[in-house]
Parts: C-alpha cells; sequence; structure tokens
C-alpha cells in the first residue's frame, strides 16, 4: 500500500513572525524555515505504518519554491522513500494546492493520504476536506489514532466532547492531530541517505492545474499589544472593575 504524504514548508515554531512595514506581508528575510508541525506527525505515522508492514512506500510531497525541497530532503531522512515536488513561486491557497494535490494522487494512486489538519503560517485548517471533496473520498479528521486496515482505517478523532472513532473505507484521507504520535529525529546517517533518495521537480502545468488565487489579501497586522495588569485593593474593586470595564471578547 502507498501513502502519500504533503509537507509543508512555514515560519519555524519558535521563530516571532514580523509584519512588513507596508502591511504586504510576512518578514521572511533571514528567517528560520521547517516542516509544519502537524506533518511531522503526519510522516512520523506513515513512516510507523511502513515499519509495521502495512504499508509498502512512503511518499512526500510538496508544492512551493525551490527551498522546499530542504523540508522534502528532512521528510526522507525520517524515512519517507522518494518524493515530489510541485515547483512555483505563486502565492498557493488551499484550493490550489488541494488540486495540485488532486493531479498527484491521480498520477501515483496512493491508497491512503495523511496530512496535517492544518498548517501554522495560515491556519487554514481546509487543504484536507477539499482534497477528500475532490476525490469523492471519505475523510477522517484531527486524528489522535490511526488503525490501518486491508481495505478499511479506523480513526479516532478529537472532538469537543472528547474522542469520537470512526471506519471509513479505502481510499481516503486523514489529517493529524498533535496527540496522534511523537516524531522521530532524523539521524546523521538518514539525512545523508536522504540526498540520494529520487526526488522528482515538476511545474503546476505539468499536472494541467490551475493554482491562481481566489481569495486576495488586502494587508496584513499584528495583533495589538496585550495591556499590562493592574492590582486591585480588594474584592469589592475586582467586582466593580469585572462590572463596569471588562469586555466582553
Amino acid at each position: 500500500m502507498k501513502i502519500l504524504i504533503p509537507v509543508k514548508r512555514v515560519v519555524d515554531y519558535n521563530v516571532k513572525v514580523r509584519v512588513k512595514t507596508d502591511g504586504t506581508g510576512i518578514d521572511l528575510a533571514n528567517v528560520k524555515m521547517s516542516m509544519n508541525p502537524f506533518d511531522e506527525i503526519a510522516v512520523e505515522e506513515a513512516i510507523r505504518l511502513k515499519e509495521t508492514g502495512l504499508a509498502t512506500e512512503v511518499l512526500a510531497v510538496s508544492c512551493g519554491v525551490t527551498a522546499c525541497q530542504e523540508t522534502l530532503r528532512t521528510a526522507m531522512a525520517l524515512g519517507a522513500d522518494r518524493a515530489i515536488l510541485v515547483e512555483t513561486d505563486a502565492e498557493l491557497q488551499p484550493l490550489a494546492v488541494a488540486k495540485l494535490l488532486k493531479a498527484l494522487v491521480d498520477k501515483e494512486q496512493p491508497k491512503l493520504v495523511i496530512l496535517g489538519k492544518q498548517a501554522i503560517d495560515d491556519d487554514a485548517n481546509q487543504t484536507g476536506q477539499m482534497l477528500a471533496a475532490l476525490l469523492g473520498w471519505p475523510q477522517a479528521t484531527f486524528a489522535s489514532k490511526v488503525v490501518l486496515g486491508s481495505d478499511k482505517v479506523t480513526v479516532t478523532r478529537e472532538v469537543d466532547g472528547g474522542l469520537e472513532t470512526v471506519e471509513i473505507g479505502l481510499p481516503a484521507v486523514v489529517t493529524t492531530d498533535l496527540r496522534l504520535n511523537e516524531p522521530r529525529y532524523a539521524t546523521l546517517p538518514n539525512i545523508m541517505k536522504a540526498k540520494k533518495k529520487p526526488l522528482e521537480i515538476i511545474k503546476p502545468a505539468d499536472l494541467g492545474v490551475d493554482i491562481a488565487p481566489r481569495l486576495t489579501t488586502l494587508k496584513f497586522a499584528e495583533p495589538p499589544k496585550r495591556q499590562a495588569g493592574i492590582r486591585v485593593a480588594d474584592i469589592a474593586e475586582l467586582l466593580a472593575k469585572l462590572k463596569n470595564e471588562a469586555k466582553v471578547i
């Protein structure tokens, strides 16, 4: 069974994001980039499924600029067998990414697609659902446990009321939540091996996909700075401020 894992290159989660002075976007100059943390979890889950003999091949794919090759090499150092980069400098919105992934799925014919539930740069939480809709496949989102069978996958997912277990037929799309697993670290020997693994580079036009943006971003702005806290003398003053000054957000 082949598993396809989309991975995204994002600003590292330890970096404080800065908005450009003109408000046109995020300042990426000299900023550390890394694999989206939710996608790391997806890669780890696919590798574990291969290690147990339930999967035969793990294919990592990414869509974006040339530097995304580094992210794909990281995925292969973690255990992915090969990679495909859909290279483009254009802005890619969730629908465009979902269309590109659909074209790759049609080409590669995996039985399972596992991807992070969202990317930490835009927090859109849309690509997995859009991909399932375009493919006409069943989907299970926010997975905290995945049990793969020969023709079905059982997913425990996190919902507001607790945990929900669903069973869906293959082929299927699964999106990962934080508590699914603990991603491994890439060892130096595997990093060196990853440099020799095949990485195919194609263009959106090769897949016949229109990636034109459907949405226009008007402006980027940092959130307002949080005001400093204050001390109150007693409970009476606290209640008065909660009643008269506190704002409901």
